[in-house]
């Protein structure tokens, strides 16, 4: 679950199970206090370590009594775990005045005091036949730990919140809560840390009493210039942590440090290279010391301040009308995994974050009126309703933004329009071409009818393929055919590293899709809401961004010239709706090239599916080129796409006795198994790639294999840098950089070895050319580069290597994509107690979203999503008339 404010938090929860459990309890020296709530009430007491196993176990924690049934999975939650977190500068401020300090913590309890009612009062569990039936809840217990720092011993005060899984109901039994809400409700807390981190009274006030204030981004304005000097003194700790460590493996021969020794060497990481510091170091120390180095960074901050004014806007003065905007484009942002769908819940957190940048300053429950009006007007204004019924709970997806709904439509009309019928080469003639560009290469039956459709002239043309069909190949051919005739081939593609590896590949021109979009007069930018807004300039007309005159495209395209938009599952609905204006301006054929079965766009998706259906020319790439291994290539494609569950079973059978897939007994020991495959490969002198669901998974396991190679003394430690979030990075290491930048032309998602770091620089060069340099700022890399051992679907698609390990919890397009980037051998890591177990979550992950490209669609998903949700026994409230509730929320 999401952090409720933003920042980045270092105590994470270790493990699934009980014990892993109290390890991360053990964190920091955290205090166990159990919150009960009941009816809307709180009480609180405090859990030993044998209380808290038990009770996440399941158990009464005072009376061992048992609570519902057990759970026996071990890919189950035991407890769900939020963390009341915030940047950096709040944990200096109350480390630099015990005042704000106490307003803080202040601020935490009221934050933690409304999250764990609002739990008990808007999730449920489930009842009945199937679950079928909602049962509120009448208790709920929460733990909750309360940290002062990070591991590197940073300033970082932050709570966890962990609701234990087992709820009672109204009727008065214990079960399961309804995880799915549970989930899908931590947006709106998430949105009610925003809220309370700008808007509350009295920690503005408290923070102004001392002359701070808050800028636009929620950060003190007054003391950001303090985090990335400890963001640099974090990079030195760790260094020193691994030199420590190797020092103590050497005193004691085949021995592993004890939590007490690490913590030991935590310490006197910190106190290395500060004179006269002690090197066991105790709470007081380590706060006076951390105080005086903030301090001696910043002589003027350890002065009294004087107080600035409070300005607020009146809660009459706010523009609901663009408050109801921002709040749809903050659930329109977080639906392009459901076609573009979401529910009430999402709005409501959007109205909850557009008050929290408004300005205004009020007590919460006077905030209640407000957002449930900005709610209501958002809903009744900017959307479309997918369903009729009228008790549709809180969490399901069955709205859609108007604009976005619009664009569908308008899409799939102009490919329709656009979808002439054209000619295809012959057979003869693309198989002379191709003895010609590919002498080497006999290609397949496919590949000549996509070489051939694309060589044509039909204007829409859609080729699909499974990963390793030949994609490249045939697209090499097809450029030479139509060079031939006396046309070109433009390779776009979503991303700019996409479009560099097509473009050199096939020998053909190429650029990111955005760049010829823009270079046809396409500008995109955000509204006063938020929104994307796009427009086309004429030439003569001033650039709205830079406000240069726009002279006309520079990129030369013609009639009979084919765009071919690769990797084009991942094209999004808005940049098609533009590239569909430059085709019929220029009289240009388009060929979407790509696979649905990978990765999805950022934005809505759908436009490779418009294309598929509606094109004159569809051809499907089948034989698989990749793998030495004909079977794998075999099940590869089986995998892709199972028909149904029984083939879903079958393929999860193969792929576990055929070695394709690991066991590992949690999150941690599957860890600890990508980490060990990289270093496996690393000794055998193999690429590797290492997939993991998320994008904090994959920095995890990226800083679990630095940490050893920190330890076996891989790094020079004197040089190093910072990247994102104040990671530490040093020569030698596997980074990724995380945004085009044409001044040191580096591209979003291409992956570097650390080669040096100057004073001004780093020094990066390709991680499959280390004579491919290039060289980037220090603040480039503080916000654009960070540790790339592991990566997420997005970051490994359109790779290859020669062994791929995926972990647990990917999707299905994360699975699939993992699974092929292997050359040699492919496998997955599950967290599993057994075959049974392994072989439910195999076919789960490869259980596949349908692609909502059509209204039709998204109609039809809303209603599978109604169907599968609990529903109460009385209708739910509608979102315009819960404003006076403690929770504006519906359900």
């Amino acid at each position: 679950m999401n952090y409720a404010f933003g920042g980045a938090c270092d105590a994470t929860l270790t493990a699934k199970t009980a014990e892993g459990v109290v390890a991360a309890a053990g964190y920091a020296d955290g205090l166990m206090t159990r919150y009960i709530v009941e009816n809307g009430a709180i009480r609180d007491d405090i859990l030993t370590r044998t209380q808290l196993k038990g009770w996440v176990d399941g158990l009464d924690p005072l009376t061992d009594e048992r609570r519902g049934t057990s759970i026996d999975s071990a890919a189950a939650d035991l407890i769900l775990d939020a963390t009341i977190n915030a940047p950096k500068s709040y944990s200096i401020a109350a480390m630099l005045d015990p005042d704000l300090a106490a307003a803080y913590e202040d601020l935490q309890d009221r934050l933690r005091d409304r999250i764990i009612k609002l739990w008990q009062t808007e999730l449920n569990a489930r009842r009945g036949h199937g679950g079928a039936t909602r049962e509120d809840l009448a208790r709920i217990e929460v733990v909750e730990l309360r940290h002062e720092r990070s591991r590197s011993l940073d300033p970082h005060k932050h709570r966890h919140l962990w609701l234990n899984v087992k709820v009672q109901g109204q009727d008065g039994k214990w079960s399961n809560v309804d995880s799915r809400v549970a989930l899908r409700f931590q947006n709106v807390v998430n949105a009610e840390g925003d809220l309370a981190s700008r808007t509350d009274p009295a920690w503005i006030t408290a923070l102004a009493a001392k002359g701070f204030t808050l800028n636009t981004d929620g950060e003190i304005a007054q003391l950001e210039h303090l985090v990335r000097p400890l963001s640099k003194r974090s990079a030195q700790i760790e260094a020193n942590k691994a030199t420590h460590t190797r020092w103590w493996k050497e005193q004691h021969p085949g021995q592993e440090p004890s939590r007490d020794v690490l913590n030991q060497i935590d310490r006197w990481a910190w106190a290395a290279g500060r004179p006269d510091k002690p090197g066991d170091l105790d709470e007081n120390d380590w706060a006076a010391l951390t105080r005086d180095e903030l301090i001696a960074a910043d002589p003027h901050i350890g002065r009294a301040h004087p107080p600035v004014s409070v300005t607020s806007t009146e809660l009459e003065d706010l523009d609901l009308e663009l408050l109801a905007a921002q709040a749809i484009v903050a659930a329109d942002s977080r639906s392009t995994g459901t076609g573009g769908r979401f529910s009430d819940m999402d709005v409501l957190a959007g109205a909850i974050r557009a008050i929290a940048t408004s300005g205004v300053i009020a007590d919460r429950h006077d905030l209640d009126v407000v957002i449930g009006s900005v709610a209501a007007h958002a809903i009744a204004t900017y959307t479309v309703t997918l369903l009729s019924e009228s008790n549709i709970p809180g969490h399901v997806k069955h709205r859609m933004a108007t604009n976005t709904a619009t664009l569908k439509a308008t899409l799939a009309h102009r490919i329709e329009h656009l979808s002439a019928p054209g000619v295809v080469l012959s057979i003869e003639e693309v198989t002379e071409v191709a003895r010609a560009v590919e002498p080497e290469r006999t290609i397949d039956d496919d590949q000549v009818d996509g070489a051939a459709a694309i060589a044509g002239t039909s204007r829409s043309v859609a080729v699909s393929g499974a990963a390793g069909t030949g994609k490249t190949t045939m697209l090499k051919v097809a450029g030479a055919a139509l060079r031939r005739r006396g046309h070109n081939m433009i390779i776009v593609a979503p991303t700019k590293k996409a479009s560099a590896v097509a473009g050199r590949e096939t020998q053909s021109s190429s650029s990111s899709l955005h760049q010829l979009l823009h270079d046809y007069g396409w500008r995109w930018w955000a509204d006063e809401a938020g929104a994307t807004e796009w427009k086309r300039l004429q030439p003569g007309q001033p650039d709205p961004t830079s406000g240069d005159v726009y002279n006309g495209p520079r990129i030369q395209i013609r009639r009979g010239d084919r765009i071919v938009v690769d990797e084009a599952g991942m094209l999004d609905l808005e940049a098609a709706n533009a590239l569909l204006e430059v085709l019929e301006r220029t009289g240009a054929g388009v060929a979407m090239v790509g696979d649905q079965h990978q990765a999805l766009p950022v934005g809505h998706s759908g436009a490779m599916g418009l294309f598929w259906r509606r094109a004159d020319r569809q051809v499907e790439l089948q034989t698989i080129h990749r793998y030495k291994d004909p079977a794998w290539a075999d099940l590869s494609l089986r995998l892709r796409n199972p028909r149904d569950l029984n083939v879903a079973a079958a393929v999860a059978d193969e792929l576990i006795h055929t070695g394709h897939v690991g066991f590992a007994n949690n999150d941690v020991d599957a860890r600890e198994a990508m980490v060990e495959a990289w270093f496996d490969a690393a000794r055998k002198g193999q690429t590797i790639s290492l997939v993991t669901a998320t994008h904090a998974e994959a920095q995890a396991v990226s800083e679990s294999i630095q940490g050893r190679r920190l330890s076996a003394g891989a790094f020079d430690t004197r040089w190093a840098t910072s990247g994102q979030n104040g990671q530490p990075i040093f020569v030698g290491d596997i980074v990724q950089t995380r945004r085009n930048d044409s001044a040191s032309d580096v591209q979003n998602r291409q992956n570097w070895v650390v080669k040096k770091t100057t004073t001004e620089h780093v020094i990066l060069a390709s991680a499959s050319d280390s004579a491919d340099v290039r060289r980037i700022t220090h603040q480039y890399a503080g916000s654009h580069l960070h540790l790339g051992y592991a990566t997420t679907v997005y970051g490994v698609q359109g790779e290859t290597t020669d062994v791929s390990l995926v972990g647990p919890g990917v999707d299905a397009a994360g699975l699939y994509v993992g699974l092929t980037r292997g050359k040699e051998h492919n496998a997955a890591i599950l967290v599993t107690s057994g075959e049974t177990s392994a072989k439910s979550q195999l076919i789960e992950s490869m259980h596949r979203h349908v692609i909502e490209d059509t209204m039709e669609k998204s109609r039809a998903a809303a209603r599978t999503e109604l169907n599968r949700a609990a529903q109460a026994k009385v209708g739910p409230i509608n979102v315009a008339t819960r404003t006076s509730s403690t929770s504006p929320v519906v359900q």
